[in-house]
């Protein structure tokens, strides 16, 4: 994702707001049943409570590490692949000559077989990203994460859910290269088998000298690796019994949080009734109003439980969605502005007509 701007608090609040209220729901309960029904002895000691959230913290915080190691791996795979498009262009651009050939071309021909190579290339591009948008049933909405999806839904534009691959890719590849390619599981990958192919014909007519045909094939065995890598964060998900552990324990530890921390609310009030009758200030509305809210101290639990429970809980969210780095959501990597991106530059490069514009910003958030 790209964003122009850091995403709002509020934002944040009302993306987590279903969690905010449940929380609340579950700090209520105990509080209602230790100070309205009277079950004093429903508390759990908070030193072992606090034992159990120190080691929550460090399994929560070793996800986020890798996930976000995921994210950022997959930001520098396709940092490689803009990199990798330029640089195909460029040999495109300059190593196909008539230099070597016993039957020159046109300087008109030659432009439509470098566009043709350029375009192919594009074509690559638009099929790795909608493979890579594809549904996995470990990612994240798949797994009845609605907040996430509410916010995909309404606040930007995910292209390849709402365009189909063939009017995408139309325009770059001939109709009977899509008809080919389409009959195939991985598309991309046929597309630059098909790159290479056309190299090999080249060559054959002396466009390109073995030397440089060498390079170039270099620099589509350079793609299909970038592209292997992106498939294999795609492919292989974050380990799924360390996040199930990890959901497992962050939801015990809310769970326990408010039966932790109503003694020591209460304990906290009492202090406060000794400090006001030593005060001296008697039979005064802001007496009995200090007193009140002493004697019920343990109803401010409520609030803070659902505080330290919220934290826990967002950033676990937070690794979670940043596992997948490829799937749509808000915070992944923008695959379609990239390849739109490459696709503007590497067509300027060649002198190409009819350069399309960059994606839309929606909600000052780019895909």
């Amino acid at each position: 994702m790209y964003t122009r701007r850091i995403f709002p608090v509020l934002g944040v609040i009302k993306w987590t707001r279903r969690y905010i209220f449940l929380f609340l729901l579950i700090g209520i309960i105990p509080v209602f049943l230790f100070e309205v029904v009277g079950l004093k002895w429903l508390h759990v000691p908070w030193l072992p409570l606090g034992v159990l959230g120190t080691a929550v913290a460090f399994i929560t915080g070793f996800k986020n590490n890798a996930a976000y190691d995921r994210l950022w791996e997959a930001r520098k795979i396709w940092g490689g692949i803009v990199n990798s498009s330029r640089s195909w262009t460029v040999m495109v651009k300059d190593f196909i000559t008539n230099n070597h050939s016993n039957l020159s071309k046109s300087s008109e021909e030659l432009r439509l077989i470098k566009r043709e190579l350029v375009h192919r290339h594009v074509a690559w591009l638009t099929a790795l990203r909608y493979q890579l948008r594809k549904d996995k049933p470990w990612e994240l909405h798949l797994k009845g994460k609605h907040s996430a999806m509410e916010v995909k839904n309404t606040n930007y534009i995910v292209y390849e859910d709402k365009i189909p691959i063939k009017e995408a890719i139309n325009g770059y590849i001939s109709e009977g290269e899509y008809n080919t390619i389409s009959s195939k599981s991985n598309q991309a990958s046929q597309l630059l088998g098909v790159q290479s192919e056309r190299l090999k014909q080249l060559k054959e007519e002396g466009l390109i000298d073995n030397f440089r045909h060498m390079e170039m094939s270099k620099m589509l065995t350079e793609l299909y690796t970038l592209q292997g890598k992106s498939e294999r964060i795609k492919n292989f998900p974050y380990p799924r019994q360390f996040a199930t552990l990890n959901y497992i324990f962050i939801w015990i530890f809310i769970l326990l949080i408010p039966y932790g921390i109503m003694e020591e609310f209460e304990a906290f009030g009492d202090k406060i009734l000794i400090i006001i009758d030593q005060s001296g200030i008697q039979n005064s509305f802001r007496y009995m109003l200090q007193k009140t809210i002493a004697e019920h101290f343990v109803w401010f639990s409520i609030p803070f439980s659902a505080l330290i429970s919220w934290v826990f809980h967002t950033m676990e969210v937070i690794g979670e969605i940043s596992e997948n780095p490829f799937e749509g959501g808000p915070n992944d990597v923008p695959i379609t502005d990239l390849s739109r991106s490459i696709e503007i530059d590497i067509r300027q490069l060649i002198d190409d007509t009819e350069i399309p514009e960059p994606y839309e910003w929606k909600n000052d958030v780019v895909m």
